[in-house]
This record gives structure tokens, sequence and C-alpha cells, in this order.
């Protein structure tokens, strides 16, 4: 991966239109692209994704769209608001799509509380623990009207963290990104063995 591009895809889990969410992922999606990875933002405010049904979910126009950017991905930044301790349905919606796809990447959390959304970022690693994903030691959360004003990132301690959180995305993500390829095109054992083509 060190001569070629780390790729992101940061999820925007908010269908609100002014969401606090949206600001600290599109900074840290615009971080990631200057210091030159690939960055594909998903947002459900501006691309709806079906309620998911196992039944008819795979077969929906756009779904192998979706899949496609899902697969490119190296790393996955998955940010939420915390509604009532737990994370939105547009990202449990997304997360209910896909599972193969996540195996072996690595995943970073940011949420929107007032409560440190610890429970929340608790799920998501829940996710991808059950996903065979890797997730980063630790979540950034951060509170609107404190953190996030008027469309902008106002403290320097949330500014801080999330310079934290793009060196790691780089940093870890290469490593695991070039791993999981060469446990894909080896042979020996491994949990992503079942994961070979």
């Amino acid at each position: 991966m060190s001569d070629a591009s780390l790729n992101v895809l940061a999820v925007v889990g908010s269908l609100q239109r002014d969401s606090v969410t949206r600001v600290v992922v599109r900074h840290v999606a615009q971080q990631l692209q200057v210091a030159g990875c690939t960055v594909d933002v998903l947002d459900f405010e501006k691309e709806s994704l079906a309620l998911y049904n196992p039944d008819t979910a795979h077969d929906l126009p756009g779904y192998e769209q979706l899949q496609g950017r899902v697969h490119r991905a190296d790393v996955i930044v998955l940010g939420t608001p915390d509604y009532h301790g737990g994370i939105s349905g547009a990202m449990k919606n997304f997360l209910d799509h896909f599972w193969h796809e996540f195996a072996g990447k690595l995943f970073a959390t940011i949420v929107a509380s007032h409560e440190k959304g610890l429970t929340v970022t608790d799920q998501l690693r829940t996710v991808a623990r059950q996903c065979y994903a890797w997730t980063l030691p630790y979540g950034v959360s951060f509170t609107e009207d404190i953190d996030v004003k008027d469309g902008q990132i106002a403290s320097d301690a949330l500014k801080q963290r999330l310079e934290m959180l793009v060196r790691d995305l780089r940093v870890y993500g290469d490593l695991l990104a070039r791993q999981r390829l060469a446990d894909l095109a080896g042979t020996g054992p491994g949990y992503l063995a079942r994961h070979r083509k």
C-alpha cells in the first residue's frame, strides 16, 4: 500500500440537513485527502439507501455500485449521531447491507453525542468484530455547540483528536491493508482464508 493510495470510505450516518456529524466526517475526509488518501464520502442525506431486506436488497438498483465502493475501501470511517445511546437508523441500515466486504478492514468511529458516545462506539465495534474487521482502539466523540459551531470545528481539543485520528488511519490502515492483501493472496491459515476466491 505504501506505493498506492489508501482507499477510505467515509460514511455520514445522519440524515439531518445541518448535521454536525457531517461537518466532522467531511473534515476528516478532507484531511485524509490532503494526506494523499483516496476518499469516497457516502452521505445518506444525498444518497438514499433502501431499508435492508435480505430478500430484495442485493437486487435493487444501485446496490452493486455501493457494494463496489465498500469493497474498494481499505478503511471505513463511520460517523453517526448518538440517538438514545444507539447508532442512527441510517448507519445501522448501511451496516446491515454488508459483512463480507468489511472483513480485514480498519473501522474508525466518530460519534456526535452529549453523553460521550460510549455505547454507540461499543455498538460500532461490535459490528466490526462480528464482521471480522479491525477497529482503532479509541473513538472520537464530540458535542454540538461546544466542539462544532456554525458548521466549523470549534474546539482545539477536537482538532487535535481528529489530527491523531487522521494520522492513525493512514498508518494502521496502510499496515492492515497490506496484510489483508497478502493474506487474501496467500495459502496459509488465518481468518481471511475463508474470503479467498
